[in-house]
């Protein structure tokens, strides 16, 4: 088994990007991708700690785009170790976040919550600080009951502190993805929550501007969403991709590799995918 989406405390995990390796290694997976949320800070350590324990590591990330009134995540697989015009990118994005979240811990104390952006900081251990951080400590201060509590209640875009994030242009992405000779993948798309025929349509305006594959598997996705995906990266000469979206603790319910049990990602996907982009003239 291979898992092509997972999440580190580069960004909103709770593993280091080499624990994150090594609970792949014990997991059983044969490989393993890194696509923390606006950020390559971790594949350096994970790729290091892929080749010390002898997993094939695929390096990436997660973008967060939007498309006319569409709001949902891109993921580039196989980034290159000097993927700089990227880098400048998700910069610009840190400094936007972490500004975004000084103004939600204002709001946060606003409704009389007791929460300082140093006690965030230190429970995120590095420089990717989000929500699920304020979450964890909104946690351990009994504030509520749960992280998805806290998501429900202030986090979440109906929760009281919400703000929305800056973020880049499907366009945009998928431009920055294929410069650097990454392949760019739609992530989970049931979460834009279209039909079939206005998922088609969006998928087909966005290969035009570069989009390749799709991730048809992943622990949300309904058999039938999955049959249904297939059939439109098949029909569109898309790639197929597939994760658990793995967050470690803050996640509990979502094992890598097998997302909620019955997550199940071929070894044959990669080596499609490898494929495609030699004929594309691309490493892999």
């Amino acid at each position: 088994m291979i898992d092509l989406h997972t999440h580190s405390s580069a960004s909103d995990g709770s593993d280091s990007p080499s624990q994150l390796i090594e609970n792949a290694k014990a997991a059983g997976l044969s490989a393993v991708a890194l696509t923390d949320h606006d950020t390559i800070a971790g594949l350096s350590e994970a790729r290091r700690a892929a080749g010390e324990l002898q997993i094939e590591f695929i390096p990436g990330c997660e973008l967060s785009v939007t498309h006319g009134q569409h709001r949902f995540h891109m993921v580039g697989l196989f980034l290159p170790e000097d993927a700089s015009s990227l880098q400048r990118t998700l910069d610009m994005l840190i400094e936007e976040r972490n500004a975004r979240n000084g103004k939600i811990i204002e709001k946060l104390n606003q409704l009389n919550i007791d929460i300082t952006i140093e006690e965030v900081i230190a429970k995120a251990g590095g420089d990717a600080v989000g929500r699920p951080h304020m979450a964890a400590v909104l946690f351990e201060k009994h504030v509520v009951n749960s992280m998805q509590q806290a998501f429900d209640q202030f986090l979440g875009s109906k929760g009281k502190a919400y703000l929305p994030k800056q973020v880049l242009t499907a366009a945009q992405a998928l431009q920055l993805l294929t410069d650097c000779g990454a392949t760019p993948i739609m992530a989970h798309p049931y979460s834009l929550n279209l039909g079939a025929v206005s998922l088609a349509e969006v998928v087909t305006e966005l290969r035009s501007l570069g989009l390749d594959g799709i991730e048809a598997y992943y622990p949300e996705h309904t058999p039938s969403q999955t049959e249904q995906f297939l059939a439109l990266a098949k029909r569109l000469d898309l790639a197929v991709s597939g994760g658990s979206d793995y967050h470690g603790s803050f996640r509990p319910h979502i094992q890598l590799g097998r997302g909620k049990g019955t997550l199940h990602v071929r070894d044959e996907l990669l080596t499609a995918l490898k494929e495609r982009r030699i004929r594309r003239g691309l490493s892999a």
